[in-house]
Formats: structure tokens, C-alpha cells, sequence
């Protein structure tokens, strides 16, 4: 039998955006607030990232401390979490069906809070051909291996990719007691901190192989190597036993797509404005499932921004849909991705090519409304500008033009 039952605010997910939002709204008193989280324990990635650099400059954490600390403190704050429980479809605006140790429920909501998360692409979805042995990981499952159950992974592993995740699988890799035996990228140069890419480079003797794909995995039973195609058009083959795929995220939005949540095309997430308010009146989504991937800390600040949000909406405020906010190339997404003008979160960007010296031209209708340098390696762009638009008028348009070519 399906048990039936009302609360205040639902938050779909467990990470630090969902546990941030929640203790955030227990705390204000928003009534009933209850989070549910598939896994066996709550917490997000974090649990399993046993590196450092997780909480604030004066306070750095591991991982595991930090969902610890998030944990502790959505309990302390009365919201209840609720572990092992799977939300499989929507039966209406703001009403889920769930599964988990006690069988189906149908849980009605006045709010919900989509924190999904993302997930990276295995080797499958990359449709990389060759055998199928074992020794082939993603980040997620590497870092699970190594630091939740203890496993042991190979002794030569081939790190694919070049951002500031891949460097971590390359350290986990090192905290199992293997070697790198090279790190492999499509792009002509890392997509980290300079200071990261050289201290790999230089103090752990990890080669950089740009401009490089994999193409193929070979061995039976073990992986034994890849083979890689560099720029040029050559193909060698590195000897392994464990490679791992890092990067390429895409948002964990079928639950927003089942529901019927309109997605932005660049993120594939749901599209937001600036209170992260997806289309559909009620519902709000907060964290990676928007924009994969940005740190444990952009996720918690999300998810208390959307929680004064959330408290507006059940004091029975108006819905408000905002105006598209569309990036033109080498853009290739920004996030929130509608805008009104009373939005006050930061936007994050991407590119799909290193920029020179860029500045961002944000316009609506032929009308300037703001003009920005673009500054590091992870650009945002702050939301001083919103207040010019007009919510009446077309979509908001972000260009970026570059000092010299890049």
C-alpha cells in the first residue's frame, strides 16, 4: 500500500546544496522540511573526496569532514534526512512518488528543491570502442574504490582528462599507491590553475598529453593499455592496468525532465533565474544539477540563496518566470540562465576555448546594459546589472570579446 502524506518543503537530493537549502529553512521555521537522498548515507560527493580544500580559507576541511559537518547540521536544525529512498516520478505540480525501506509513498509538497547532483559520463557514453576489462573507472567510482570501501585498483593508471577534477582522481590514484602514468587531454592546455598543472607536472612527474585522444582499450580480464591518437595524427599505445575517465558532467535531470521542468540547452540542467525558481511555479533546483560541476562551496551558497527564496514563496509571493539569458559564442552556457531585476547571484560562464584578455558585453534589445573583464580560469560575472533590464522586453544576450585573438 502507497502511504500518502503533506509536508512544507521536499529537497530531492543530500549534497551540500540540498542539506545547505534544508538547514536553512528549518532554521527560518519553515515547517515540515524533508530531504531524501537514495544513498545509504547523506552527504554528496564529498564523502568520498578524502583530499582537503572543502569549507572556508580560515576552517579547510576534507571531504568527509565537511559532509559531516552539513549533516550535523541539517539534523541539528530539525529538518528530518531521510536516507535509501528513491524519488521514481511526479503525479502532480508539486507532489513525487518515492520508494525506500518502508515501500512507496506519495509525498505532497508547497515547495521542492531539486538538488540532484551530476554525474560524469563512464566510458560508455564517450563511446570509446575496445574491450571491455576491468580496471576502467570514473572519477566518482574511483574515489568510492579507493576511499569508501578500501578497495585496491591497479599499480599504472591513465588519467583522462585535465580539469581540476581530473587532478584529484590523479591524487587519489597516488593515495592508492600507484603511479600516473600520464595524463590525457583533447585540449591544447589544462583547464586548471597553472600552479596545480605545474606542481603534477614537475614534483610528481605526471606528463601532460594535449591535443591527445583515447581511442581504444585493450586487454582481457585486465586492462593492459590504451591506445591514443595525438594531434598530429600519430597512435601509440600506453602500457596500464586502470584508467579513468574524469570530467564531462551532465546534470542528473530526469526527475526535472519527468516532471516536465523546462532545461536550459547549454547546461542541460533546469533553467533558473536568479532565486534559482525553475519554470514551473513551486519548484526550485539548486547545485551541479544545474551547472556540472562547481565546488561543494558554490553548491551550499546555492542552496542557501534558494532557501530565502523558498521562504518567499510560501509566504504566498508570485511566481515570476524572468527573462531568457541567452551567451553567444565561444560561450557556451552561464548559469542562472533567466534574469529579473531583482536577482543578486553571481552568474557562472564557460567557454569552449581559452580567451585572451576578454571583456563580457551583456545587452537586451540593442540596449547595454552592463560591460565586465572576464577574470581566471573559472569566470563568473556578478549581478550588479540586473536591475537595468526590462522584464517586458527580449532575452538578455551575453557576448564576450577578446583583446587580441586567443
Amino acid at each position: 500500500m502507497t502511504s500518502e502524506r503533506r509536508i512544507d518543503v521536499l529537497v530531492v537530493g543530500a549534497g551540500p546544496a540540498g542539506l545547505t537549502a534544508a538547514a536553512r529553512l528549518a532554521t527560518a521555521g519553515a515547517g515540515h522540511v524533508e530531504v531524501l537522498e537514495r544513498e545509504q548515507q547523506a552527504g554528496g560527493v564529498p564523502r568520498h573526496c578524502a583530499h582537503g580544500g572543502f569549507g572556508t580559507m580560515l576552517r579547510p576541511r576534507t571531504g568527509p569532514a565537511y559532509a559531516h559537518l552539513l549533516t550535523d547540521a541539517v539534523t541539528r536544525a530539525g529538518a528530518v534526512v531521510r536516507t535509501g529512498v528513491t524519488v521514481l516520478d511526479w503525479t502532480g505540480p508539486l507532489t513525487l512518488t518515492a520508494v525506500g525501506p518502508n515501500g512507496p509513498e506519495t509525498i505532497t509538497a508547497r515547495a521542492v528543491v531539486l538538488a540532484t547532483g551530476a554525474r560524469e559520463r563512464p566510458r560508455s557514453a564517450r563511446l570509446v570502442p575496445g574491450t571491455r576489462p576491468a580496471g576502467v573507472y570514473t572519477t566518482g567510482e574511483l574515489q568510492q574504490a579507493v576511499h569508501l570501501y578500501r578497495q585496491r585498483i591497479g599499480t599504472r593508471a591513465v588519467v583522462v582528462g585535465a580539469e581540476d577534477v581530473s587532478y584529484a582522481a590523479a591524487d587519489t590514484v597516488r593515495a592508492a599507491g600507484a603511479d600516473v602514468v600520464a595524463m590525457v587531454t583533447e585540449l591544447p592546455r589544462a583547464r586548471t590553475t597553472p600552479a596545480r598543472a605545474q606542481n603534477a607536472r614537475l614534483r610528481h612527474g605526471i606528463p601532460l598529453l594535449t591535443g591527445t585522444t583515447v581511442t581504444e582499450l585493450l586487454g582481457h580480464g585486465r586492462l593492459s593499455g590504451v591506445r591514443i591518437r595525438h594531434r598530429d595524427g600519430r597512435t601509440t599505445v600506453l602500457p596500464c592496468d586502470t584508467i579513468i575517465f574524469t570530467g564531462d558532467f551532465v546534470p542528473d535531470h530526469e526527475l526535472a525532465r519527468r516532471g516536465g521542468v523546462p532545461l536550459d540547452p547549454g547546461t542541460r540542467g533546469p533553467a533558473v533565474d536568479g532565486a534559482l525558481r525553475t519554470l514551473r511555479p513551486g519548484v526550485f533546483a539548486v547545485g551541479s544539477v544545474l551547472h556540472p560541476v562547481e565546488s561543494a562551496d558554490r553548491a551550499a551558497r546555492e542552496g542557501a540563496h534558494a532557501a530565502s527564496a523558498v521562504q518567499v514563496w510560501l509566504a504566498g509571493a508570485e511566481w515570476s518566470e524572468g527573462v531568457p539569458l541567452v551567451v553567444d559564442p565561444p560561450l557556451y552556457w552561464i548559469a542562472p540562465n533567466r534574469v529579473t531585476p531583482t536577482d543578486r547571484l553571481p552568474y557562472v560562464l564557460r567557454t569552449t576555448v581559452p580567451l585572451t584578455r576578454p571583456t563580457l558585453h551583456i545587452t537586451q534589445d540593442d540596449r547595454t546594459l552592463h560591460r565586465a573583464p572576464l577574470v581566471n580560469h573559472r569566470p563568473t560575472l556578478t549581478a550588479r546589472w540586473t536591475h537595468r533590464i526590462d522584464p517586458k522586453g527580449g532575452p538578455v544576450r551575453v557576448k564576450v570579446r577578446c583583446g587580441s585573438a586567443p
